[in-house]
């Protein structure tokens, strides 16, 4: 039987913060979401003055990473390149830049998605957060 890492509270917590205070540092309201492999919420925050909306679009992005095993921009590349039967994958919402893997040891141990400022500025977010873990 295979084992893997998987994150812990601690993680989360560290993650969050990080790409908290990345956010804050550039003056942008985002909301940052943290899944598991399954794409299970295991925490979010919603800065001051994000949209509402982020916080549905932010934990979509990262469960799409999560399960699909890649950012969630590459889904929304190939629709723009013209697959859109994509369009119709079963369970995947968040197919907009923003969602980020996090890969430990070879595994996909879960994902940050962010929502709330330019698609690449939510990708730098969203790594800036998953950089905590080998901080």
């Amino acid at each position: 039987m295979k084992t893997k890492p998987v994150l812990t509270a601690a993680d989360v917590e560290a993650i969050l913060g990080a790409a908290r205070a990345h956010a804050t540092a550039q003056g942008w309201a985002v909301t940052i979401s943290v899944v598991d492999d399954g794409g299970h919420l295991l925490g979010l925050v919603r800065l001051d003055g994000a949209a509402p909306v982020s916080a549905h679009i932010s934990p979509a992005k990262a469960h799409t990473a999560a399960v699909g095993q890649r950012d969630s921009g590459a889904y929304e590349k190939m629709i723009n390149d013209g697959r859109v039967a994509f369009l119709s994958a079963p369970q995947l919402s968040g197919m907009l830049e923003g969602g980020v893997p996090i890969v430990v040891d070879g595994h996909v141990v879960g994902a940050v998605g962010v929502s709330g400022v330019k698609p690449n500025e939510d990708v730098e977010t969203a790594r800036a957060g998953i950089a905590a873990l080998t901080a």
